[in-house]
């Protein structure tokens, strides 16, 4: 698995990360050897937040890698918090006890990423300041980042804290393209020149911060995957030619496609099918051409202005 330099941090992490969201629907056999795949793969980054399963979904990670010190120095570990039931949360008391659950479920002492789980409009970023410099001096948390969150949203925390923020997970794939779309379309009088996100895609190159597309496969808002779906006929036939020039699947162009930009992306898959797994490593070893970057681009139904 190639490997890249997340944000503007010293850490060496693997081009493509293994979202942990779906592992309670394995069971304990299924878990252990996933993980394990996970690791001969390469992929050695695994994404969690407190949410998922309301926390079943780390212990299950922890008792399928049977945590120990040896492992845990080989894995990165990345988690979220602040969303809870009917609500956010970016308080220091919640980001505190939260962190502390988290370390309980995946039975370590740190994590190397923590990222702010969606923007809390109600956040004090003064509390997030003081949250994150208690657990930084204690080291429980080495690195810190946020997801789904404005240029503007990271200015307003980046006033009081003073880590650098390493990561921004953003949903972004083939079919859900904007923030790439809305750079094509400047001054135009169309939808896709309407800036919705603050031009997070430029901020986050500008200020070395890593973009972690999630839903790579997603279109809409988990409305389905693209691929193999009759409702892009185009796309997946452009994408079926190129996979088989490179004698690869079409999930492994899907994000080879997220890879192929410049910011630099890392891809969090969320798939449980070892075979996908496998599929979307290989994407580390593709380079698309530009052309064939706008091909598919094209092929989901952008116009180029």
């Amino acid at each position: 698995m190639r490997t890249m330099k997340l944000g503007n941090s010293t850490l060496e992490v693997p081009v493509v990360a293994v979202g942990c969201m779906r592992i309670k629907s394995l069971d304990k056999a299924e878990a252990e050897q996933f993980v394990q795949t996970a690791l001969e793969e390469g992929a050695n980054f695994f994404d969690h937040a407190d949410i998922y399963g309301a926390g079943t979904c780390e212990e299950i990670f922890a008792d399928a890698l049977h945590m120990n010190e040896n492992i845990r120095e080989k894995i990165i570990l990345q988690s979220k918090c602040g969303i809870r039931k009917g609500m956010f949360d970016f308080s220091k008391e919640h980001i505190l006890e939260s962190v502390d659950g988290i370390l309980k479920r995946l039975k370590t002492d740190y994590l190397d990423i923590l990222l702010l789980h969606r923007p809390d409009t109600l956040v004090e970023p003064e509390e997030v300041a003081e949250a994150f410099d208690i657990l930084e001096s204690s080291g429980k948390v080495r690195h810190f980042g946020i997801s789904n969150q404005t240029p503007m949203q990271i200015q307003l925390l980046k006033k009081y804290v003073k880590q650098p923020f390493v990561a921004n997970q953003l949903q972004l794939s083939i079919t859900n393209a904007n923030m790439i779309s809305n750079g094509f379309n400047v001054n135009m009088e169309n939808d896709s020149a309407v800036n919705r996100d603050g031009g997070v895609l430029d901020y986050c190159r500008l200020n070395d911060i890593t973009i972690q597309p999630w839903s790579p496969f997603q279109y809409g808002f988990f409305k389905g995957v693209f691929l193999g779906n009759e409702e892009f006929p185009e796309l997946n036939q452009i994408i079926d030619e190129i996979a088989a020039k490179y004698e690869v699947s079409n999930t492994t162009i899907a994000i080879a496609w997220l890879l192929r930009h410049p910011a630099k992306m890392q891809p969090v898959i969320g798939t449980m099918n070892i075979d996908r797994l496998k599929d979307c490593c290989k994407a580390s070893d593709v380079h698309l051409t530009r052309e064939e970057w706008y091909a598919i681009y094209r092929g989901a139904g952008n116009v180029l202005p």
